[in-house]
C-alpha cells in the first residue's frame, strides 16, 4: 500500500512539474510574442518610413497588420504549449470572434471604412482634407482611426467610418491651384486703371503664366463695383501669395487713386421729390 502511495505522490508530482512548465513556457511565450510584435512594428515603421517608395498612409497599416498577426500566433503557440488542442482552439476563436464582432459592429465598421479609405485613397498623409466637420492635416490614417491637426494644432482623432460616410474634400489633392482675389471699387473707377493696376501685381514668380492671369468684373453692388483678379499657382505658394497680395494691393490703388468704397446709401427727402 505505501508503494502504492509514493508512485501516485511520485506521479502527481512529475504531472504538476510537466504541466507547470508548459504554463511556464506558455506564458514565456506570451511574453516573448507581445515584445516581438512592438519591436517589428517600430521596426517597420522606421524602415518603411525612410524609403520613398513606400506611400507614408499604409506603413501604419503594416506595422498594425504585423503586430496583430505576431500576436495571434503567440496566443496559438502558447495555448498548444500548455496541451490545447486544434480543433478545440478553432472552435474556441470562432465562437470568440463571432461574440467579438457582435459586440463590437460600430469597430469593425471602422476598419472597414479604413480599408477602403487606403484603396480608393480619397486622401493621403500631409493632405488637407475637409471632412466630418473636421478640416485640418492628416497625420495618419489607422484601422480604426484618422488622426487630423488643425491649423490652430489641435488634435482630432475621428472614427474613420465617420469620415466615410460624410462627405470628403481634399484641398490639396492638385498640385495646381486657382487663386480668385475680390476687391470693391467705387462706380467713377476707369476699369482700364484697375485692370493694369492688379495685373501688375502678377510679376511675381510664384503666378504660373499659363492659364494667364485676369482681370474680371464680378458684380454691380449697391456701393461698389466687385472686380476680380483670377490667377493660377501652386498649392505650396498658395496661402503666402494670398496674403501677400491683400498686404499689396491698398498701397497699390493708393498709387494709382483707385478708391475702395464704403458702404453708401443716397436718401432722398419728400421735399426734394415734390
Amino acid at each position: 500500500m505505501l508503494d502504492n502511495l509514493n508512485s501516485v505522490s511520485v506521479s502527481l508530482i512529475n504531472l504538476a512539474v510537466s504541466y507547470g512548465i508548459d504554463i511556464l513556457t506558455g506564458f514565456g511565450i506570451i511574453l516573448v510574442g507581445f515584445w516581438l510584435s512592438s519591436r517589428l512594428s517600430r521596426f517597420i515603421i522606421q524602415t518603411l518610413g525612410a524609403t520613398k517608395r513606400i506611400d507614408k498612409t499604409l506603413i501604419p497599416v503594416f506595422a498594425a497588420i504585423i503586430r496583430y498577426a505576431v500576436i495571434i500566433i503567440t496566443i496559438v503557440v502558447a495555448l498548444g504549449q500548455v496541451g490545447v488542442q486544434t480543433t478545440s482552439m478553432i472552435a474556441v476563436l470562432g465562437a470568440a470572434g463571432l461574440a467579438i464582432g457582435l459586440a463590437l459592429q460600430g469597430t469593425l465598421s471602422n476598419v472597414a471604412a479604413g480599408v477602403m479609405l487606403l484603396l480608393l485613397r480619397p486622401f493621403e498623409v500631409d493632405d488637407w482634407i475637409t471632412a466630418a466637420g473636421v478640416s485640418g492635416m492628416v497625420r495618419e490614417i489607422g484601422l480604426f482611426s484618422t488622426n487630423i491637426d488643425t491649423f490652430d494644432n489641435v488634435y482630432h482623432s475621428v472614427p474613420n467610418s465617420t469620415i466615410w460616410s460624410s462627405e470628403i474634400t481634399n484641398h490639396s489633392r492638385h498640385k495646381n491651384r486657382r487663386l480668385d482675389f475680390d476687391i470693391d471699387v467705387s462706380y467713377d473707377t476707369d476699369f482700364d486703371v484697375v485692370e493694369t493696376a492688379l495685373l501688375s501685381l502678377c510679376d511675381d514668380d510664384r503666378v504660373h503664366q499659363t492659364p494667364a492671369p485676369r482681370f474680371l468684373v464680378i458684380n454691380y453692388g449697391d456701393s461698389a463695383i466687385t472686380v476680380r483678379l483670377r490667377l493660377y499657382t501652386s498649392y505650396s505658394d498658395l496661402f503666402e501669395l494670398n496674403w501677400d497680395l491683400m498686404r499689396r494691393v491698398k498701397p497699390l490703388f493708393d498709387r494709382h487713386e483707385i478708391d475702395i468704397p464704403f458702404p453708401q446709401r443716397v436718401i432722398h427727402s419728400a421735399k426734394e421729390v415734390e
